[in-house]
């Protein structure tokens, strides 16, 4: 019992170990901690915005139909890459899943996945999210490339890149509605 009270904090930091190194309770630990360290994410200067000129993109929604980003031109965008194997991904998204169900009337949300359909169609499903998904199948826009996931985007009406977030944040809450509410006035 002696040894117990002199090492618990080894033990305890032992345990984490064992943890993160188990598949089944990792991706749930990475989720949490993600969830607890997420901020709001930081608007960008009016100077340091880049353009989004290219709207030609192809995508294909998880129904199989084709969109392209042309159709989004004018509108204000949210884009987001993802996937269901990223715990960062994963920790944002039930934020998104808010702000599309506040937002998603007005604005033209694009959550965007490499994998294939069965994977996010799955993970949608057993989360009870109704975001829409398309699967990226060519290059993005180059103003849109990132080798991070989650990247996210916000584009104001006239193709400015209003905010981009690396890795995961708190979306859903009032710094970003009044980003929102404001690019939608304009």
């Amino acid at each position: 019992m002696n040894f117990i009270k002199k090492q618990w904090s080894n033990i305890l930091f032992g345990a984490f170990i064992v943890l993160m190194i188990v598949p089944q309770t990792r991706m749930p630990i990475q989720i949490f901690i993600q969830r607890f360290i997420s901020f709001s994410p930081s608007k960008i200067d009016k100077e340091d915005r880049t353009l989004l000129k290219d709207y030609n993109w192809n995508l294909v929604e998880l129904n199989a139909e084709k969109v392209n980003l042309s159709q989004s031109k004018g509108k204000v965008i949210l884009i987001n890459f993802w996937a269901t194997w990223c715990p960062p991904c994963v920790a944002e998204m039930p934020e998104l899943q808010e702000l599309y169900d506040n937002y998603g009337d007005q604005v033209d949300f694009y959550f965007i996945t490499n994998e294939a359909l069965e994977k996010p169609n799955l993970f949608l499903e057993k989360k009870g999210y109704t975001i829409p998904v398309f699967i990226q199948i060519e290059k993005s826009p180059e103003v849109l490339e990132s080798s991070s996931l989650p990247t996210t985007y916000l584009i104001s009406k006239s193709g400015e890149i209003v905010m981009r977030k690396t890795g995961a944040a708190s979306w859903n809450n009032v710094k970003v509605h009044s980003v929102l509410d404001d690019l939608l006035k304009e």
